[in-house]
């Protein structure tokens, strides 16, 4: 995994900087050559290629079935939200599910009040969590894989950033739903959104905030990205509104970016079996979080995140992931 991760990261050209307000997005360009047929969540759900829904009637916190109607393959990507059923959840890790196939996937709630049906299956509302939720998850996963080989997060700590940012952002909902949030700043997103637009063989980004890199995803062909871009533009707009401008350390330099690339190279190295197809890679060191997803050889999802400095309590975590295994989890 170190050599096809070096060998894509290595091919990789950083863009010239798009920058609005706090927020400064690093394109990043490539012609890696992953030839693979897949649908996005979004396209799937919109072709009625995908069933997601609960476990069974009862429902499952922790995990949702996935039920691929297609002979295509499907990419579900971390943090994606899916909208519905018993509770709203995000994905856990990104997933290639292979086509015709049934899977149980890792997720995790982000709608705390709510257990009840609103419909029977899931949908989507072209969400992806917000980064800095994503680097805490991350760190969760990748501490639960060591554990016990499961993509499970803190699943309390995720409740628990939600309604922080729901009191900073004003966007308390009855059912402290993450959705509320971005419903609630829905106008501010789209104010930076419209300030950054794809370039030309664009495989991903570097996004920061303040001049502090936030993070990173990139994909092994640029038709993957452009689907995906407005709503992770969107995602990383909403930890920038939830950030304080500030003039101090705020230069938007490409040495920064040029750094925060190379780190996946020089992270340990974690590969395990992915949820479905390929090998799920963690990406770990003092400073960054993430992974990596290739199948075949290729990397189809590289992902990588400033660590939020928020450290979980290893004891708490876990009681919680030994917990897991006695019981399904109920909100």
């Amino acid at each position: 995994m170190q050599n096809l991760i070096k060998q894509y990261i290595d091919g990789i050209n950083i863009g010239d900087a798009q920058s609005y307000r706090n927020l400064a997005v690093f394109p990043l360009v490539s012609d890696y050559a992953l030839d693979l047929d897949y649908l996005t969540l979004d396209e799937a759900l919109d072709e009625d290629a995908i069933d997601v829904v609960e476990l069974d009637q009862d429902g499952s916190v922790p995990e949702l079935k996935v039920v691929n109607k297609s002979e295509v393959m499907i990419l579900i990507l971390d943090g994606e939200e899916l909208v519905g059923a018993r509770q709203n959840r995000i994905v856990n890790t990104t997933i290639l599910i292979a086509g015709k196939d049934t899977l149980v996937i890792p997720v995790s709630c982000v709608e705390q009040g709510r257990w009840s049906y609103d419909s029977k299956k899931f949908s989507s509302q072209k969400r992806v969590m917000s980064p800095r939720m994503r680097a805490g998850k991350s760190e969760q996963v990748d501490f639960s894989l060591d554990l016990s080989g499961s993509f499970t997060s803190d699943q309390g700590a995720i409740w628990n950033d939600i309604s922080a940012k729901a009191l900073r952002m004003d966007a308390a909902s009855p059912s402290s739903a993450m959705s509320a949030i971005y419903e609630k700043k829905d106008r501010s997103i789209k104010d930076y959104t419209q300030h950054f637009s794809l370039t030309e063989s664009q495989v991903g980004a570097v996004f920061m905030i303040n001049g502090r890199v936030v993070g990173m995803d990139c994909f092994g062909k640029p038709e993957t990205f452009e689907k995906v871009f407005e709503k992770l533009v969107e995602s990383y707009a909403l930890d920038a509104i939830d950030t304080p401008e500030s003039a101090k350390d705020s230069k938007v330099e490409r040495d920064k970016a040029a750094k925060f690339v190379g780190f996946p190279t020089t992270c340990n190295l974690k590969p395990h079996p992915s949820v479905g197809l390929g090998i799920d890679c963690r990406l770990e060191s003092n400073t960054i979080t993430g992974f990596a997803l290739a199948h075949d050889g290729k990397v189809l999802h590289l992902s990588a995140f400033s660590k939020t400095g928020s450290e979980h309590k290893e004891k708490s975590f876990t009681r919680m992931i030994r917990s897991s295994h006695r019981r399904r989890f109920r909100s």
